[in-house]
């Protein structure tokens, strides 16, 4: 009996180990351009629709302290008190007899603006809105004005 056999076979000391051709690397790439060029652009407008969600979001918060506001109080706060008034007690216009703090802080909108407030409303007895991705009144797309109203 041989005691030299081994578990692994040998090799011719000719062969030697084979990797990718240039063309078969290319085909990678191109295929990988490919699906990058489909994937991407649904995923680049996530961040703006996530966006959009936020404000909603906060605007359904600021309306439920508004009303919070309103019970305790019987009233809303003025245009010139604004969101201001859900944070800290007004100092000017209608006395807030029975107010409590009903936000811990006023947000911000998720592009960095303030979110207005209207008292009277245009399209209710309050609105709260934000101005969208563009910081103006009107515009499209993520440029609209994101408001209460929009249930």
């Amino acid at each position: 009996m041989n005691m030299k056999t081994t578990a692994f076979p040998m090799r011719p000391a000719t062969a030697r180990p084979r990797g990718f051709t240039l063309i078969e690397v290319m085909v990678v790439i191109v295929i990988l351009g490919i699906l990058a060029a489909l994937v991407v652009p649904r995923v680049m407008s996530r961040p703006d629709e996530a966006r959009a969600v936020a404000a909603r979001q906060d605007i359904a918060q600021i309306m439920q302290a508004l009303k919070l506001y309103r019970l305790d109080n019987r009233r809303y706060p003025t245009a010139e008190q604004g969101l201001a008034a859900l944070v800290q007690r007004p100092q000017g216009g209608p006395a807030a007899d029975n107010w409590k703090p009903y936000l811990e802080r006023l947000p911000t909108d998720p592009w960095g603006g303030a979110y207005q407030y209207l008292n009277p409303g245009l399209n209710g007895e309050v609105d709260v809105m934000s101005f969208g991705a563009d910081g103006k009144s009107g515009g499209e797309g993520f440029d609209a004005d994101i408001g209460s109203w929009q249930r």
